[in-house]
C-alpha cells in the first residue's frame, strides 16, 4: 500500500498537483489564439473597407482620369458652360450671317465654334467676331448623292466631341443663321438627365418638309441637342453610318439616321423653331405655344419680325424684351373688356391684338395664317392649326408692337406697345373699331416669370384690363398675373 502511494505520488504525469496547471495553460493558449485570429480578421476587413472608401472619395479611378467629363457629369445644376455649340457655316456665308450669332453669343461665357469649309481670309475673319471658328476635317472621302456639304455639317457632332473639351453635358447643333435664346435653352435642357442618352429638338412647321424628310427628326436649322453619353456612342459608328445613308439630302437627316441605329428616339421641344415658312411669321409669334422660346431660324427668308425695321433690328428689339424676362418672352395671355366687348391677346415682349368682338380662347390661341409653306408657298398644311386672316377689316385685329421695355426693381417689368398703322386698302368705319383705333399705346405690367416655370404643369397666365376711364381713352393699362385656381378665360 505504502509502495503504491509512493509511486503514485512521485509520478509527475499522474500527480494532480503537477498535471492541473499545464491543462489550464493549454486552454488559455487556445482561447487567445482564437481571439487573435478574430481580431486580425476584423482589422483586415476594416482596413480593406477604409482603403476602398478613402480611394473612392479622394482619387478617381483610372477611367475617370481619362475622361474630362465624368467628374462634372455627376451632380450640380446645368449652366451655360455645360453647353458646347457647333454652328454650321461656310466662308461665303459667315460674314453676313454672323450678325445673328453676335446677338446671342457672349464671349467668355458661351462655348463652341462655327465650323467652316476652309480657312477664312483675313478680311473675313475680322478680330471683333465673338464666335471662334474651326475648319472641318476632310469630308470629301465620304459617299454622297446630292449634297456633299451635308456630310461635312453632319460631322460637326463628331468633331466637336473629338475636341475633348471638359465639362460638356450637351452638344448643341445649329446653323450660322440660327438665333438661340440661351437662358431658356439651358433651363429646358436642365430638365433632362444629362447622364442619359438624349436627342432633343423639333421638326418642321410645314408638313411637306416633314413628309419629305422625317416627322421624328430634329431639323438642324432650328437646333438640336445631343447629350454627352449619346455623342460618345454616336462617334463610334458615325463615319461608317454616313456611308450607309449617303442618299440622304440633309445633314440633320444623316444624324437622325445614325441616332436611330443606337435606338434613341427624338424628344420634342416645341420652342425650337425651324421656320420652314415663307412671308410673315407674325401669326406664329403672336400665338406662340406654351413652351419656352429656344431658337429662330431662316429669318433671312422672312419678313422682319417688327414692321419698319430691318430683320437684325427686329431681333435686337425682341432680345431686349427677352433679357428683361427670358421665361416670359412671347408667352400669350388674353382677357376681355366686357364694357367695350373687346378681346385682347398679348404675346409678351412682341405684340398685342385688340378684336372689337368676343373671340373664344380656342380662337385666340390659334395662329393667324400670315405665312406660307416653305417649299410650295401654299396655305398649308402645317403641323398645327391656323385660322385665316379675315378679308373684312372690321374682323381684323388692331395691332400694337413693342415700343419699350423697363425693368421695375428685380422682379417686375413694364412693357409699352404702340399701335401699328398698316397700309391697307379698306378701313373699318364702325364706331367700335374707331374706339379701338383711338388707343395709341398700351402699358403692360407683370412680375417676372419663375425660371422653373416650365418644370411645372404648364398653365397660361391671365391678364386684366385696369382702366376704368372713358371709352375715348387713348391709352390702356393691363396687368398680367397668375390665374387664380378657379379662374377661366370665358366670355
Amino acid at each position: 500500500m505504502s509502495q503504491t502511494r509512493s509511486e503514485t505520488s512521485h509520478d509527475p504525469f499522474k500527480s494532480s498537483k503537477f498535471f492541473a496547471f499545464p491543462e489550464k495553460l493549454s486552454e488559455i493558449f487556445v482561447f487567445f489564439m482564437r481571439v487573435g485570429l478574430l481580431v486580425c480578421l476584423v482589422a483586415s476587413v476594416s482596413l480593406a473597407l477604409h482603403s476602398a472608401f478613402s480611394t473612392r472619395s479622394r482619387w478617381p479611378s483610372f477611367p475617370e482620369r481619362l475622361s474630362p467629363n465624368v467628374s462634372d457629369q455627376k451632380s450640380g445644376p446645368t449652366n451655360i458652360s455645360h453647353l458646347l455649340f457647333g454652328l454650321a457655316g461656310t466662308v461665303h456665308t459667315w460674314r453676313d450671317r454672323s450678325r445673328y450669332s453676335e446677338l446671342w453669343w457672349h464671349p467668355n461665357t458661351t462655348r463652341g465654334f462655327v465650323w467652316l469649309d476652309e480657312k477664312p481670309d483675313a478680311n473675313v475673319s475680322r478680330p471683333d467676331f465673338s464666335v471662334p471658328y474651326r475648319v472641318s476635317e476632310d469630308w470629301t472621302r465620304f459617299k454622297y448623292s446630292s449634297s456633299q456639304s451635308a456630310v461635312r455639317i453632319a460631322r460637326i457632332v463628331l468633331e466637336s466631341f473629338k475636341l475633348g473639351l471638359p465639362n460638356v453635358r450637351w452638344f448643341v447643333m445649329g446653323d450660322d443663321d440660327t438665333v438661340f435664346f440661351t437662358k431658356n435653352l439651358v433651363s429646358a435642357l436642365a430638365s433632362y438627365d444629362h447622364n442619359q442618352m438624349y436627342y432633343i429638338g423639333g421638326n418642321s412647321e410645314s408638313v411637306e418638309q416633314d413628309a419629305l424628310h422625317a416627322y421624328d427628326m430634329a431639323f438642324g436649322g432650328g437646333g438640336f441637342a445631343i447629350s454627352h453619353p449619346l455623342a460618345a456612342q454616336l462617334v463610334k459608328i458615325f463615319d461608317g453610318c454616313l456611308d450607309r445613308y449617303y442618299k440622304f439630302y440633309g445633314s440633320d437627316q444623316r444624324v437622325w439616321a445614325c441616332v436611330s441605329e443606337i435606338g434613341v428616339p427624338l424628344t420634342r421641344l416645341r420652342g425650337f423653331h425651324q421656320f420652314d415658312i415663307r412671308e410673315d411669321p407674325y401669326g406664329i409669334l403672336a400665338a406662340h405655344p406654351q413652351a419656352p422660346l429656344l431658337s429662330l431660324h431662316h429669318l433671312d427668308y422672312l419678313k422682319p419680325i417688327f414692321p419698319n425695321q430691318t430683320q437684325i433690328g427686329s431681333v435686337k428689339s425682341l432680345m431686349d424684351a427677352y433679357r428683361a424676362d427670358p421665361t416670359r418672352i412671347l408667352q400669350q395671355s388674353f382677357c376681355y373688356n366686357h364694357r367695350r366687348k373687346w378681346s385682347v391677346s398679348i404675346a409678351w415682349g412682341y405684340t398685342i391684338q385688340i378684336y372689337t368682338s368676343f373671340l373664344t380662347a380656342k380662337d385666340l390661341q390659334t395662329p393667324l395664317l400670315t405665312f406660307k409653306t416653305w417649299r410650295t408657298w401654299k396655305d398649308g398644311p402645317f403641323t398645327f392649326n391656323t385660322r385665316p386672316v379675315s378679308s373684312d377689316p372690321c374682323e381684323q385685329p388692331v395691332i400694337f408692337f413693342l415700343d419699350k421695355v423697363q425693368e421695375v426693381g428685380k422682379s417686375g417689368t413694364v412693357t409699352t406697345y404702340r399701335r401699328y398703322v398698316a397700309n391697307q386698302g379698306k378701313n373699318c368705319d364702325t364706331a367700335d373699331h374707331a374706339r379701338a383705333m383711338a388707343v395709341q399705346s398700351i402699358r403692360v405690367s407683370s412680375m417676372k416669370m419663375d425660371p422653373e416655370h416650365w418644370k411645372k404643369a404648364p398653365r397660361r397666365q391671365c391678364c386684366e384690363i385696369m382702366d376704368r376711364g372713358t371709352l375715348e381713352s387713348s391709352g390702356m393699362r393691363i396687368r398680367i398675373r397668375k390665374c387664380r385656381p378657379w379662374e377661366t378665360i370665358t366670355i
